[in-house]
């Protein structure tokens, strides 16, 4: 009894102390009304073509570019696409503005191989592979990089 009633004193005292201490958060004031931010739904297609420029990036591929970087891809192995073109085109397209950026060749394997992953090959699909990969994407997408 005596235990229950010694440790029931000091959580009381420990209760007491932490509110005299002035625990009471203070109020939060409120945050400034966010400014409207530009989204690629408001920018004019100058300025898109624009900022992808700036990025590297080059434009979207024409529906005949596409559909033979899409092919080109499909013969190294149909599991670089697995299905999903939209992904490879992006991919790609990202793979472009390393391109523009980066003239070190192993570099650009190496960013290819962990850039193009897919489902049954998580970390790329290997050295050899990639840089396959990366001559379909510099040949279809960024020819002029």
């Amino acid at each position: 009894m005596r235990i229950k009633t010694t440790s029931l004193i000091a959580l009381a005292g420990l209760a007491a102390a932490l509110t005299a201490c002035g625990t009471t958060p203070k109020p939060v004031a409120d945050k400034p009304a966010a400014s409207p931010t530009t989204t690629e739904a408001t920018l004019s297609p100058q300025a898109k073509a624009s900022a992808r420029a700036a990025a590297g990036i080059p434009p979207e591929p024409t529906a005949a570019t596409r559909a033979a970087y899409i092919a080109a891809l499909d013969a190294i192995d149909k599991d670089v696409v697995h299905g999903k073109p939209d992904k490879a085109v992006d991919r790609g397209l990202n793979q472009c503005s390393s391109i523009k950026g980066n003239k070190d060749r192993a570099k650009l394997i190496e960013l290819t191989n962990s850039r193009f992953s897919s489902p049954s090959h998580p970390d790329g699909h290997g050295l050899a592979k990639a840089e396959k990969i990366l001559d379909a994407v510099h040949k279809n997408l960024c020819p002029d990089f």
